[in-house]
């Protein structure tokens, strides 16, 4: 997969990871959905409805059983277009929202899908779970690491179902990649890689400030994020290269990535962290976020490396994004097209504790959809109340936030930094300064 237009030609899942917010013609809904009972009908609200929130919603709806009753968008440009799409598929137009809350409030909603810019996750999270709701929530779950504890706290708090949607959790051919790396055929594993090396990402141009377009409640976009003036480059898909609002590469597709190298080496938090990039690529465009970044994860006997670049393809093993899995016998290397175990055959000696030589696996392709996968799981857990069943529970999307978010906080203390796991605290005050957001504009941070 050395270009991105070759990845997409892969099939819908590709779609699903760019964050296309259509992989699936909406109008096939119609020839697919059932007749269901009222009393059975599971009744969805989406919070975010211009990207992978209404991508979710869609992979929602082929379940007969659920049904959208509710819109909420500060953009009401994008909730009439949302609106049109359903039509599409004989769906009746739900009910439009521009504030959440509103949403919250109607009795008519069961479930509500979280599709907003990372920063309001931990508001609209929590908010959910207070007015009863079950919820589906966008990756990664919050903007910070102390949103990202209260998120946990609140849900443990409660006996909502809560699935994160780092849907690789579910996709079979992950799953049957970290079986193999759990087995102990590679050997001891010294190194694990995640890295994401983007060519269709480029510069974000400078442009000056302009009027709230017709339609947009601002404020309510911003929510907790600082006051500013109205600015294209900040809105819609462009806010994940702002500070305010998000953590650039390393929490969008790293948070996809790390998640996996993390799963496979049954780990949690770091003793320590570095990292070292920035702006080289694209030096004066208007983006805040490093372009380039190479962070450094130290555990007890191994290491997980995280690397991203915008503008090339040229990523490690011919793969433009992926995960590897180094161990003395062999490599593991896994993407979104499938996986492959490439063995050590020239070793000097194998008569040593190193590990046996191994077989080489050819590539294991993508098989199924695993973000259809994804919500039926959480739907399945929503009818059973069962929360053991979830692939990728609140747990799953706090793990790899806080080791995303610590790779950001190490890149912009410009040094190593340590961690406390008993504390949740770093060895550096700069670095502690930068756990907790500071809330504007009159909203505060959630609190169990």
């Amino acid at each position: 997969m050395a270009t991105r237009r070759e990845f997409v030609k892969k099939g819908s899942l590709g779609l699903m990871g760019l964050g296309a917010p259509m992989f699936f013609p909406v109008e096939l809904l119609a020839k697919i959905r059932k007749n269901v009972s009222p009393n059975d009908r599971i009744q969805i609200g989406v919070i975010g409805c211009k990207g992978m929130g209404f991508a979710d919603l869609i992979s929602t709806l082929k379940i007969s059983e659920t049904e959208v009753v509710a819109l909420c968008d500060v953009d009401e440009n994008v909730l009439r277009s949302r609106t049109e799409e359903l039509e599409k598929a004989e769906i009746k137009k739900p009910k439009w929202y521009s504030d959440y809350r509103e949403l919250l409030d109607d009795k008519d909603v069961d479930v509500v899908i979280i599709g907003t810019p990372d920063h309001w996750h931990c508001l609209q999270l929590t908010d959910s779970i207070a007015a009863g709701k079950d919820v589906y929530c966008e990756k990664p779950i919050a903007n910070s690491i102390a949103e990202s504890k209260a998120m946990l706290d609140f849900v443990h708090a409660n006996d909502r179902m809560i699935q994160i949607g780092q849907w690789q959790r579910s996709q079979p051919h992950f799953v049957d990649a970290i079986n193999y790396v759990h087995s102990g055929k590679l050997g001891k594993i010294r190194l694990a890689k995640a890295w994401a090396y983007q060519g269709w990402m480029k510069p974000v141009p400078n442009i000056g400030d302009s009027p709230i377009p017709k339609g947009v409640d601002y404020d309510m976009w911003l929510g907790p994020a600082p006051k500013r003036p109205f600015n294209n480059n900040r809105f819609h898909f462009n806010f994940r290269w702002f500070w305010d609002y998000a953590g650039g590469l390393m929490t969008d597709w790293g948070v996809h990535l790390i998640d996996y190298a993390l799963y496979g080496m049954q780990a949690s938090t770091p003793k320590a962290v570095m990292a070292l990039g920035g702006k080289f690529a694209y030096p004066n465009d208007a983006s805040e976020t490093p372009d380039t970044l190479q962070t450094v994860y130290e555990y007890e006997d191994f290491s997980i490396l995280w690397e991203h670049a915008t503008g090339i393809d040229g990523g490690n093993y011919n793969r433009n994004h992926g995960i590897a899995f180094i161990g003395n016998n062999g490599t593991l290397v896994l993407d979104r097209g499938g996986w492959e175990v490439i063995p050590e055959n020239n070793r000097p000696d194998w008569s040593t504790d190193l590990g046996p030589k191994i077989e080489q696996v050819p590539l294991q392709t993508n098989q199924g959809n695993g973000l259809d996968l994804h919500t039926s799981n959480f739907i399945e857990a929503v009818k059973t109340r069962d929360a053991s069943s979830l692939t990728a529970p609140i747990e799953v999307g706090y793990n790899t936030a806080l080791v995303c978010h610590m790779g950001n906080i190490a890149f912009k203390t410009g040094t190593k930094v340590s961690w406390n796991k008993e504390q949740n605290v770093f060895d550096n005050d700069m670095a502690n300064g930068l756990i907790t957001p500071t809330y504007h504009n009159g909203w505060e941070l959630p609190k169990v």
